[in-house]
């Protein structure tokens, strides 16, 4: 049996827009932190070696210190590195990979067709292949191992999974079933896919380690995998310093805007919904509440209730606003029409009670 630690799509050095500058800060430094995650589990599952399936980082350029921090951790870990860039780090000449100085126990995957690696003292092989652009076409069709008595064999390599239609290595079940694997370790999409077998196969990708945005909700985390020696198991292992979470409250229902107790190290996305008599006051909620956690987002989707048209009849500026947009609103041809003028009204008045209305996602 082999126990290997899967990770991916790190991002390193991600932008974190939408964040102020202190806390997009605060947030890269984090992420330097979470590469301190490898060698602590290497260290404490007993993983014998580490696979990076790709996107380790975001971009093309990153900063100085997030390099020796990875080339650091990946010393610290103290056994075989395999990594195989992905469409955001994808190996070129004279890129980051060619330059970088990784330790002696890092190997990586530097073409666009699957290789392999043999790592004798862990009777194992590694196959895999680098995206050498921000494309890359289908790697595994067609593709299988040979078989050699007592040897493991591994795959690690950044694609997607039953998209007919992509461009990042697409990748089918039979493809994996076919491949003569012992486990397929996967990257590119960011939420933990749950362990699968395709055939006799079994294949996972773990996601990304550490959300970055409101697209990447919940927990986070990497992947210890025993295989070989019977049953192959896969188990999570959640690592995100802070998860991005998205929370609706129906206003309409009485619904009370309440963060759980342990929200202060989390961001959080609040959608208020249902039908209200008049806007909530966006500003006193972002009072009561962004002190509670790291950060908050706040989108007003509440509809007027039908009485608050009723009003459209007063002689005052409130009423005069209404009765124009009212008339729009019996005239409207589509839904669309309806809710922007919804909205103008929401916004209007907010407006005219001094109030602050939710920022656009």
């Amino acid at each position: 049996m082999i126990r290997i630690l899967h990770a991916a799509d790190l991002h390193l050095d991600s932008p974190f827009e939408g964040l102020p500058a202190e806390k997009t800060a605060i947030r890269r430094r984090e992420q330097r932190e979470l590469l301190r995650t490898l060698p602590r589990l290497r260290s404490e599952s007993g993983a014998q070696l580490v696979l990076l399936a790709g996107d380790v980082f975001d971009r093309g350029v990153a900063f100085a210190e997030t390099e020796e921090a990875l080339a650091s951790a990946i010393a610290e870990c103290a056994v075989p590195v395999v990594i195989s860039p992905g469409n955001h780090d994808y190996y070129a000449l004279g890129g980051r990979w060619d330059r970088m100085r990784l330790p002696e126990n890092a190997y990586i995957f530097k073409r666009a067709e699957l290789d392999f690696i043999d790592l004798p003292a862990l009777d194992a092989r590694v196959y895999g292949a680098a995206f050498t652009d921000r494309y890359c076409p289908p790697l595994l069709r067609g593709f299988h191992a040979p078989r050699e008595e007592g040897i493991l064999n591994i795959m690690c390599v950044h694609g997607e999974v039953g998209v007919q239609a992509s461009r990042y290595n697409a990748i089918y079940e039979a493809d994996i079933g076919e491949s003569g694997m012992d486990y397929v370790a996967l990257g590119h999409i960011h939420a933990y896919s749950g362990a699968r077998t395709a055939g006799r196969v079994p294949y996972a990708w773990p996601g990304c380690p550490e959300g970055r945005g409101y697209d990447e909700c919940g927990e986070k985390g990497m992947i210890i995998a025993d295989i070989g020696g019977g049953e192959p198991k896969m188990t999570f292992v959640p690592t995100c310093l802070r998860r991005y979470e998205t929370l609706t409250f129906d206003l309409g229902a009485g619904a009370a805007v309440e963060l759980p107790p342990d929200a202060e190290r989390n961001c959080y996305k609040i959608v208020l919904t249902g039908e209200v008599e008049s806007p909530p006051d966006i500003a006193a909620l972002r009072r009561s509440l962004e002190g509670q956690c790291f950060a908050l987002r706040l989108r007003d989707e509440t509809r007027l209730r039908r009485d608050v048209w009723e009003r459209a009849g007063e002689d005052t500026l409130r009423g005069n606003f209404l009765r124009i947009l009212k008339e729009r609103l019996e005239s409207a041809e589509n839904d669309a029409q309806r809710e922007l003028i919804d909205r103008a009204a929401r916004w209007g008045l907010a407006a005219l009670e001094r109030r602050e209305e939710a920022e656009e996602l």
